[in-house]
């Protein structure tokens, strides 16, 4: 029995030990982090904003979209995207076939300053008339202003319909 309460006594130390309060700095004060209130509609309405910032055309307005530190998984490219030039890069190419994307299926996950996107979408390129097929997620953070997204992955159907 003794050595059950040593373990347990020892159990609870590392444990105590592996517990952090991340309401608090280092400096002691207390620290409550606020978060945005949203709704399901604000977060769909983020793929509208980034669709019609494809429309005008300009890579600059469409990474504006894009947190500073964001990653960027796109749809005809095998290269992650990570700084606002190689996103810029490759909207530059992606903006040629003018894009129009509608969202076919989605669902929506909301936390504290943070929210989740993903679905089903379809491109229709306008110089090319052609479509494409793709799963999407995008990953969204409050920066104390305005949602911006963090990580972006797009990938085409593997199935052909």
């Amino acid at each position: 029995m003794k050595n059950l309460t040593v373990l347990s006594a020892a159990l609870a130390a590392v444990l105590a030990g592996c517990t952090s309060d991340s309401s608090k700095y280092e400096s002691g004060t207390a620290h409550t982090e606020v978060c945005k209130l949203t709704s399901e509609q604000e977060i769909s309405a983020l793929f509208d904003r980034w669709n019609r910032s494809l429309q005008t055309g300009d890579p600059h307005k469409v990474v504006a979209n894009y947190a500073e530190r964001s990653i960027l998984l796109p749809t005809v490219s095998n290269k992650p995207r990570l700084t606002a030039s190689e996103k810029e890069d490759y909207f530059h190419h992606f903006l040629k076939n003018r894009p129009v994307g509608t969202i076919d299926s989605r669902t929506i996950e909301i936390g504290c300053n943070t929210a989740v996107d993903a679905g089903l979408y379809t491109f229709t390129f306008g110089t090319i008339g052609t479509q494409v097929k793709a799963r999407y997620t995008y990953t969204y953070k409050w920066d104390g202003q305005q949602w911006l997204i963090t990580s972006h992955h797009s990938s085409a159907m593997p199935e052909k319909n």
